[in-house]
């Protein structure tokens, strides 16, 4: 967990989503799809907030929102969004494995967006839904996010040849996990999974799945969508949301986002 610290201490969460417009298709359909599906108004807690791109949107929107990430910076940044803008989020220094802060059943959405793919031991990631599920009201709704095992190997092999390599491609189908003391790592620890596991994971917490989509999908491979004009790209968007919960597109894109209810 320290190096996971360390490498978001020293990178640029905040500009991730919105650098250009091939990311910030990933954040314009993940909240296309989760407006759909929350109720008008309610308490949300981000459990690994980042620097608080969801989070802040639903404060805008009059949600109570509470705003947790386990980085530093992060909270920071947050505490520094919330001064800037007059907000009204609770912000808090956290690990989303233990919500034990928090009571039982006190929360109608729980946002996951981040550790599933950082947690690579199974009892972790399954300690981590316990415990959002754990928080979450009776008929509430988690939304996590994951890293798809299929997108990797094509992501990175056509950027650093160092990765065009048989041995990566298997470790990552098989098992799914990169540590950071890997010479295959490339960021830090991670755990990628398939789309099916995903839902597998959710129904074995009885959690009825709302919705499974790539937020995504093919766009991160496209560098030419970031020459698009505003509107070209919203036409673009606006196809992928059309497409977004298709199984292929499930199975191509980087990040995949599911929408449970309790």
């Amino acid at each position: 967990m320290n190096h996971i610290i360390s490498t978001y201490e020293n990178s640029s969460e905040e500009i991730r989503l919105f650098k250009r417009k091939s990311r910030q298709i990933e954040f314009i359909t993940s909240i296309r799809v989760m407006k759909e599906h929350f109720p008008k108004s309610g308490k949300i807690l981000d459990c690994a907030a980042g620097a608080g791109a969801y989070a802040f949107y639903f404060d805008q929107l009059q949600y109570n929102v509470t705003a947790l990430d386990i980085t530093p910076r992060h909270v920071e940044l947050m505490k520094k969004y919330k001064e800037q803008f007059g907000s009204n989020i609770v912000v808090g220094l956290n690990d989303a494995v233990d919500l034990s802060c928090y009571a039982d059943e006190c929360f109608d959405i729980v946002l996951c967006m981040g550790p599933l793919y950082h947690l690579t031991a199974k009892e972790s990631r399954i300690k981590c839904l316990k415990e959002c599920c754990r928080v979450l009201k009776p008929k509430g709704l988690l939304v996590t996010s994951y890293k798809n095992k299929y997108s990797v190997f094509p992501y990175l092999a056509v950027r650093n040849r160092y990765f065009l390599n048989k041995e990566f491609a298997l470790k990552i189908l098989q098992t799914g996990t990169i540590e950071s003391n890997d010479r295959f790592c490339f960021w830090t620890d991670m755990y990628y999974s398939f789309p099916h596991e995903m839902e597998e994971l959710y129904r074995g917490l009885h959690l009825k799945i709302k919705a499974h989509i790539s937020p995504d999908g093919v766009t991160p491979f496209l560098r030419e969508v970031d020459d698009f004009t505003d509107e070209e790209f919203n036409e673009w968007c606006n196809y992928h949301y059309l497409v977004c919960r298709e199984k292929s597109i499930l199975g191509a894109g980087k990040h995949g986002i599911r929408v449970g209810r309790n």
